[in-house]
């Protein structure tokens, strides 16, 4: 009874304490006068608040998402509203609005969340997140961010070792996800090849032509329109039943372009595919770059986190021969959006020379005024977070994590042989991607055919809509090809366990049999 009358009389002191101040508005916040106080209460709240929806996240009685559909978001739901107002409201309805965000949001973090590469809460990395806005600095000079410049750098050296290139092969910087990422690979192959293009544009270089696998990224489609190539000039080439690409059918495609009359000089080999997480052959790939001359870049944004890993790291051998290489460790290693890396020589690509930002006889070593390598001026502190986890987990650690991710995947997979109802594809998975469809009862006695596949493609979506509705699990699914729609679940979360994938099959079976 003390002890509940202790934090009753805590509780009160505190609303009169803090409450009443937060009538007021941000103007009274730091750097105003006497503000220090005040701020102190604020950011208190926020953190409050913060602190509760991670506690919330990790709790498997909570929902994953609390949906409304947009015109609901739009019209305003309680005391939330979208409308911007002409006059400062008060801190108190910001700490609403706060609340509110979060409320309608989707709980990246929750165990049972398995719709998206990236998942997952990480309190380190969320730390580093805090810490990185509240330094609010910029990437571009070593002067402004002289830590996070030689965080970068470390980091980049780190993973080039991983990657198994030498310390004078490699060089990189993080941007702003993996399209960002495969644009500059392009953009790099391209000036590799051809310098001039850089001064003198593309009506200089001949007609070039770009190979990817029919089932990589579409970033590398939207790259080559971006860089002015034509997407049509990107030869989209033939997988296999896994979705691997064929050498031999990347060679013909390479043989086609030429007798086309255009000049291939760049291939996008995929580590671990959005959909299936196939890997595609890197050696043999390698080798046709090797012979043709060819840019060998490798997509490894989603399977990059393999890497880190002992037991599966062979899934990626040869990498070390890729001319540049994309990888997102805000996907399978976890660390809050955004982060995601390219490995490869970027500084006489992009550099120009701003005099106001990279002047050559400043008081330190300039070549640490990194941001000419990039095509941005700006670019946010994406680092810091990846290196505070990294010395809290220890590469080790990030082993392990996808380890427990991959496990998750067989466990689902070697569950749906045996679950009526439930039909995965025929091969085994490489990466922590499932790809399954779900029979109901209606379909589990008709043969296959147009008015079956019609009928099976209607039920994924029907399935995901009333989870969604219910709050329950989130989970992907989309077609491919002759596919019809076909549930893809992908494990990034360490704190997705076993028991959240039995609820993800006996949840489909529920809302799938009404």
């Amino acid at each position: 009874n003390c002890l509940w009358l202790s934090t009753l009389l805590m509780l009160l002191l505190h609303f009169c304490l803090v409450i009443p101040k937060l009538t007021t508005d941000a103007y009274d916040l730091l750097p105003a006068p006497g503000g220090e106080e005040l701020t102190r209460g604020f950011l208190q709240e926020v953190v409050d608040i913060l602190l509760g929806y991670i506690s919330k996240s990790s709790q498997r009685s909570s929902k994953v998402l609390d949906f409304h559909h947009p015109h609901q978001l739009k019209e305003g739901l309680e005391c939330f509203s979208l409308d911007l107002p002409d006059q400062p409201e008060t801190l108190e309805q910001i700490l609403v609005d706060c609340r509110d965000t979060l409320k309608y949001g989707v709980r990246t973090g929750h165990p049972r969340f398995l719709n998206q590469l990236s998942s997952g809460l990480d309190v380190v990395g969320v730390a580093g997140e805090w810490l990185t806005s509240t330094a609010n600095t910029n990437m571009f000079t070593y002067e402004v961010s002289p830590v996070f410049v030689l965080m970068e750098e470390c980091l980049l050296k780190k993973m080039q070792s991983i990657l198994g290139w030498s310390d004078d092969v490699g060089d990189g910087i993080f941007c702003p996800g993996g399209t960002i990422s495969n644009l500059y690979s392009i953009l790099v192959a391209r000036y590799h090849f051809y310098p001039e293009v850089k001064t003198r544009g593309m009506g200089v270089l001949p007609q070039l032509a770009l190979f990817t696998s029919e089932q990589s990224h579409y970033s590398v489609k939207k790259s080559a329109a971006v860089l002015g190539m034509g997407s049509e000039n990107v030869f989209m080439v033939k997988c296999d039943e896994s979705g691997k690409m064929i050498p031999a059918e990347l060679e013909s495609s390479i043989v086609t372009a030429k007798e086309k009359a255009l000049v291939p000089f760049y291939v996008n080999a995929t580590a671990g595919t959005t959909v299936y997480g196939a890997f595609d052959p890197l050696n043999a790939i390698a080798d046709i770059c090797q012979r043709y001359t060819l840019w060998m870049h490798v997509d490894a944004a989603w399977g990059g986190g393999l890497l880190m890993s002992d037991r599966h790291k062979m899934k990626l051998q040869g990498i070390e021969r890729a001319c540049s290489v994309t990888w997102n460790p805000h996907k399978m290693m976890g660390v809050p959006l955004q982060c995601s890396a390219i490995l490869g020589l970027l500084q006489e690509c992009n550099d120009f020379g701003a005099e106001y930002l990279f002047q050559t006889d400043k008081n330190y070593d300039v070549s640490y005024d990194t941001g000419d390598k990039s095509i941005q001026c700006g670019r946010h502190v994406d680092v810091f977070k990846l290196w505070l986890m990294w010395k809290a987990k220890g590469s080790e650690g990030f082993g392990s994590q996808v380890n427990k991710c991959l496990e998750n995947a067989e466990y689902l997979y070697d569950q749906l042989l045996v679950v009526t109802g439930n039909l995965s594809f025929d091969h085994t998975p490489e990466h922590s991607n499932v790809c399954f469809w779900y029979i109901p009862p209606s379909l589990r006695g008709q043969p296959p055919g147009p008015d079956r596949d019609a009928r099976l493609h209607q039920v994924a979506p029907r399935i995901k809509g009333r989870m969604m509705e219910k709050g329950s699990v989130m989970i992907g699914y989309q077609p491919l090809g002759d596919k019809v729609n076909f549930f893809r679940c992908v494990f990034s979360n360490p704190a997705t366990q076993q028991e959240d994938i039995d609820f993800l099959l006996d949840e489909i079976t529920r809302l799938g049999d009404i």
